[in-house]
């Protein structure tokens, strides 16, 4: 893919990450902001990683290289090259194919990579054809070197790639035994082919048939560079090793044409024949001239059957990506909304149940338990009338069933009876000690009778018994003589009785208030003289009035008191 493709599936994921963490995860937003942005890192990391690939060397001018929809073999072309070739660009694109020559100054890896790099989508239709002419070399050892080299570049292309690389051997020889190029292809599963410029391809016998006495004489030399080819080439790609895994070939070609260019006098192809057979003494078996423009290039006849392109186009495997994100975007919000309608389900179906299972005359917690079940309805009647959220949507949300559920629980709620009105309190009424004034006085006198003791001892128990309360002495008389004679004289007894109590009880004169009232306030008639008898009175009044008097020892006594009424 393009690096414009490539920032386009990034830009797509980034913006499917963002919508499923925050819209959709059943998680908190903490949480979800968390996971959006490990997400986002990885997506940054592969981003860079991708785009930090370094650029490989530049070592082929592809100025005619065929686009990126082309589908048809394409071969790498090393080792032993052809001087001539038709185009200054080392792209040849014919019919069935694309030939695309490798100089031996330039690395077959590095060449790949480059080729992969500007076409992507051509790892499955690459393969390499390795040409071998024995003529142009005079060491073996060099050869198996080179070769064993290139035995490297291979396997690490098909690492690379991911695809098997196919592997085609070319072995070349030049002679004067023939007027054209003959082409013999070992193909697995096909056996052994004859491939002539312009006609069918026919078995050996039939060759060697139609061809006469000549056929066989080049068949004999054909015979010849096979067995050399298995021992010099395939066996250096086909040998166990350690470090480098053989490389099976997926067709081997002989050729021989009249004219080879560069042959070499003391080739080891020579020294191969000097050794198994004597064609080296056989006139005419050598090429001579220099020029190859007659020589068939390239064995186009191999490259049907060579693996051609397969799957999409960079755009159409753009367009795919960008599908399958959104499918896994699509399965994680549907997950997500189907956990979040699960969970809103349980919730609510808890709260109700929670609800059912308290009684009715349990009022503070069915009155908990229905604020609840409230608090839950109103967040379903909003989304009833705002909008389903996001996390509930996507088809799965069943809030309109739980909110009747819920409204019918509600229903069956009893309010519980309000509570009694509170009673006032009543004032707290004094407590009073009626004495009587003929028990405790002389008739017009003030001082306190011999006889009194006891009903004053009585009185005082009383007093004492309620201590810090504000003690209210008040005098009272008949309407008998003057008025304000009878005032004086209730004014002077209240003070009499108060100041036996207190030097009696040790009560502090604070704690008294002393009050005459004389005639003014009669409890009875003063016209019988019972009536008047109830009037000549002394009235003891026990007042629980706040911080009235202060029992000395005890600074903090209160005047009020528990059973005042």
């Amino acid at each position: 893919m393009s690096p414009a493709q490539q920032r386009g599936l990034v830009l797509w994921a980034a913006l499917l990450s963002t919508m499923v963490c925050l819209g959709y995860l059943p998680v908190s937003r903490l949480a979800s902001v968390l996971i959006l942005l490990a997400i986002l890192g990885l997506i940054l990391v592969f981003w860079t990683v991708t785009r930090c690939r370094s650029d490989p060397d530049v070592t082929l001018q592809l100025d005619n290289l065929p686009d990126a929809t082309y589908r048809q073999p394409v071969i790498l072309v090393c080792g032993d090259l052809p001087l001539a070739w038709p185009h200054q660009s080392p792209v040849l694109t014919v019919a069935q194919g694309c030939w695309i020559r490798i100089e031996d100054h330039q690395d077959l890896e590095l060449a790949a990579r480059q080729i992969l790099w500007l076409r992507p989508d051509w790892g499955r239709q690459l393969s390499v054809m390795v040409c071998v002419c024995p003529q142009k070399h005079a060491d073996s050892d060099a050869l198996a070197s080179r070769l064993l080299a290139m035995r490297w570049q291979i396997s690490q292309l098909r690492k690379e790639t991911g695809h098997a690389v196919p592997l085609v051997l070319n072995g070349q020889i030049g002679s004067v035994m023939t007027n054209d190029l003959v082409w013999q292809a070992a193909i697995p599963g096909k056996g052994v082919r004859v491939w002539r410029e312009s006609l069918a391809p026919c078995s050996i016998a039939g060759w060697i048939t139609t061809g006469g006495t000549p056929a066989m004489q080049q068949q004999v030399l054909i015979n010849s560079l096979i067995s050399w080819f298995y021992q010099h080439v395939e066996a250096v790609f086909l040998d166990e090793s350690p470090d480098v895994p053989a490389i099976a070939p997926t067709a081997v070609l002989w050729g021989m044409g009249p004219i080879l260019a560069g042959s070499l006098a003391n080739s080891v192809w020579t020294a191969w024949l000097s050794r198994h057979t004597a064609l080296q003494r056989v006139a005419g078996w050598q090429p001579v001239g220099t020029d190859s423009t007659v020589i068939s290039l390239l064995p186009d006849f191999i490259l049907p059957l060579l693996p051609e392109g397969q799957g999409l186009t960079s755009r159409e495997r753009a367009w795919r990506c960008a599908l399958g994100i959104f499918s896994l975007a699509a399965i994680a919000a549907l997950l997500s909304s189907g956990w979040n309608n699960r969970q809103l389900m349980h919730r609510v179906s808890f709260d109700i149940t929670r609800y059912d299972g308290i009684p009715m005359s349990d009022y503070e917690q069915k009155s908990d338990a229905v604020a609840v079940l409230r608090t839950d309805v109103a967040q379903l009647d909003d989304w009833a009338r705002n909008g389903v959220p996001a996390r509930l949507s996507l088809g799965l949300y069943q809030g309109e069933g739980l909110r009747i559920r819920v409204l019918d629980a509600i229903r069956t709620y009893v309010p519980p009876p309000p509570p009694p009105k509170p009673q006032p309190t009543p004032k707290p009424i004094p407590k009073t000690i009626r004495l009587d004034s003929m028990s405790l006085f002389d008739s017009g006198k003030s001082a306190l009778k011999a006889g009194s003791t006891k009903m004053l001892v009585n009185s005082l128990v009383g007093v004492k018994a309620k201590p810090g309360w504000l003690i209210v002495v008040a005098g009272h008389t008949d309407n008998t003589g003057n008025a304000q004679l009878n005032q004086t004289l209730s004014q002077k007894r209240a003070e009499a009785v108060r100041d036996w109590m207190r030097d009696t009880g040790e009560i502090p004169e604070s704690c008294f208030a002393v009050q005459g009232y004389g005639e003014s306030r009669p409890i009875a008639t003063n016209d019988t003289p019972d009536g008047r008898a109830l009037n000549r009175r002394v009235d003891i009044s026990l007042v629980p009035q706040a911080n009235a008097c202060q029992i000395p020892g005890n600074p903090k006594t209160s005047s009020q008191d528990d059973d005042a009424s």
